[in-house]
């Protein structure tokens, strides 16, 4: 059985770095896992509880349920701004958390993981995005973390899948997510 992980990037850029490092996890997934990236967090609208009804959810919102719904685990890709966690996975977060006591997220591992420019790269967005997640219904791995500093320079010239320790990491934060994930399957 392949584990599948859903991967949310929190950067919407197109040269996003946290976007390049998803696209390595895609690429170096180890067997029995399936990392894909979604597609489509800008077209969800902020969340409104006046909108979010039963046979009205906006296309884009109901797609992102589906496809957490579909997934195994989530993995977060997040960058940093001003100190926390992009507007962008905070919204997805939101609409995830819902319906009231039956979350889309419903108890789905979930790992945070990210690269910013700051010397610590990225931690205070992670960590607000673990609280978020794990108030949302998650069930969040607290001790899977890969926090990649200085991603300005360190991935100027060379694309994260590239890079032989951030590689090595990141596939370690996928056996492992992927481990919680089959732990249930297994049981």
């Amino acid at each position: 059985m392949s584990v599948r992980i859903l991967a949310l990037v929190g950067s919407l850029r197109s040269g996003s770095h946290n976007r390049q490092l998803a696209e390595a996890a895609v690429k170096i997934a180890p067997e029995g896992s399936e990392v894909v990236v979604y597609e489509g967090l800008a077209e969800i609208p902020f969340y409104n509880e006046d909108i979010d009804v039963e046979g009205s959810v906006p296309a884009a919102a109901a797609q992102l349920r589906e496809a957490v719904s579909g997934a195994d685990a989530l993995l977060l890709f997040t960058p940093e701004y001003n100190g926390t966690i992009p507007a962008v996975l905070k919204n997805a977060i939101d609409w995830l958390s819902r319906p009231y006591g039956a979350a889309t997220l419903g108890d789905k591992p979930v790992a945070v993981v990210g690269t910013a420019y700051g010397q610590y790269g990225g931690v205070w967005a992670q960590d607000e995005a673990r609280k978020a997640l794990g108030i949302a219904g998650g069930k969040v791995i607290e001790d899977i973390k890969l926090s990649i500093p200085g991603s300005v320079t360190r991935f100027a010239e060379i694309h994260p899948a590239d890079d032989t320790e951030v590689v090595e990491q990141l596939t370690e934060v996928i056996v492992r997510l992927k481990s919680h994930a089959a732990a249930p399957a297994a049981a």
